[in-house]
């Protein structure tokens, strides 16, 4: 298993020994690698002036590499963005909605696909939202709402809200495939928390999206879609560098886009983000910190959490993510109550999450709950 206690030595600048940070499932600490990228980032920026974007592209290629990794798949299949916002709306903008103008999704999702989708239907395209709960059978339940009049499914791999696995996506995938659907997976709360094989899970012919703000530790800047070998999808929403890859040729009547990963690019972006995401995913891979090690971790500690809190867990350890959502009533002030005694943690309406990281230490995890435990029974 991983030594917390030594791999925390190497995240000073977030002193994460110094404060219990449980705040892993919406961000973790960096690497003090990805300080002395960021600051490269900087010098190179300066020294090659225009140049510097060979190098920013050969950071980007390591970007790809890191999620390929963690997707069992090709990085050639694989489009970066700074948010997956961006990357939803290109998807979106691929599909045929006068054809086919309905959407399939459900009540659970992060707010970048249920913002958008919300907003999609205000303007008249059909939305329908499953229930997410419960999230052992919503893959078959999706399935079972998918027609012929469906452009695509927008499902996550676990739930924001509760950390829920959603089992058998598959299933959905199969129901897509039938009628001519896509399906979109968000990977974001899956993603090196939650082995996410997309050979193992059959899911080759899917769209995911995810990024490294939260359990890659790769910062802000570096979110991906990852798309099958053989999409005809053409992008409404696109940006110039999806040209980038041959300048010499004169725009056709037709809009064209360049191969593999240029099928989904934007336009000019702050680079210093790759230069962070390729050092972290380096040192990941010099730390053999695989997703199967992180999650065996990471299961041993949401265990402690729960028995030391004493929390009856609503489903079985082997089907939560990368948190603990505890429910209380004053969610909000626990969470300050906990800060206040450097404690780290969030909260969404009455849930406080509770998030450890591969730097959190079992002692750590015991001075927590212990405050926990006593913070809670005084806001009774």
């Amino acid at each position: 298993m991983i030594n917390p206690e030594e791999l925390a030595k190497h995240y000073t600048r977030f002193r994460v020994t110094e404060r219990i940070l449980l705040t892993g499932h919406s961000h973790q600490a960096w690497p003090d690698v990805a300080c002395e990228a960021q600051q490269q980032a900087w010098l190179d920026a300066a020294e090659l002036v225009d140049e510097v974007w060979d190098r920013a592209f050969e950071k980007a290629n390591d970007v790809r590499l890191g999620f390929a990794r963690l997707l069992d798949d090709s990085p050639d299949r694989i489009a970066l963005a700074p948010n997956t916002h961006e990357l939803v709306v290109r998807f979106l903008s691929a599909l045929n909605l006068r054809k086919r103008p309905k959407l399939i999704t459900t009540d659970g999702e992060f707010h970048t696909i249920r913002r958008q989708l919300d907003r999609l239907a205000e303007e008249g395209i059909d939305v329908v939202k499953v229930p997410a709960l419960p999230a052992a059978t919503l893959a078959e339940r999706l399935a079972r709402v998918v027609d012929d009049r469906t452009a695509a499914v927008l499902v996550s791999a676990v739930l924001y809200t509760n950390a829920h696995i959603v089992p058998n996506l598959r299933a959905t995938l199969e129901a897509c495939e039938r009628v001519g659907a896509e399906l979109l997976v968000d990977a974001y709360h899956a993603l090196n928390v939650v082995p996410f094989s997309l050979k193992k899970e059959g899911l080759e012919r899917a769209y995911v999206v995810g990024g490294g703000y939260k359990y890659c530790q790769l910062g802000p800047g570096n979110a991906f879609l990852r798309f099958p070998a053989d999409t005809t999808l053409r992008p409404v929403v696109t940006g110039w560098f999806s040209e980038f890859t041959d300048l010499s040729k004169a725009p056709s009547r037709r809009v064209e886009y360049g191969p593999g990963p240029a099928l989904f690019a934007g336009a000019t972006y702050d680079f210093t983000s790759h230069y962070r995401g390729a050092a972290v995913f380096k040192f990941v891979e010099e730390h053999k910190l695989t997703p199967e090690k992180l999650r065996e971790l990471n299961q041993h500690q949401i265990g402690k959490l729960a028995s030391a809190i004493d929390v009856d867990l609503p489903v079985p350890l082997r089907s939560i993510g990368g948190f603990l959502a505890l429910s209380t009533a004053r969610a909000a002030r626990l969470q300050r109550e906990l800060r206040q005694q450097n404690i780290r943690t969030d909260y969404r309406g009455d849930t406080v999450r509770l998030g450890p990281a591969p730097y959190i230490t079992d002692e750590q995890i015991e001075t927590a709950t212990a405050v926990i435990t006593r913070s809670s029974a005084a806001l009774l």
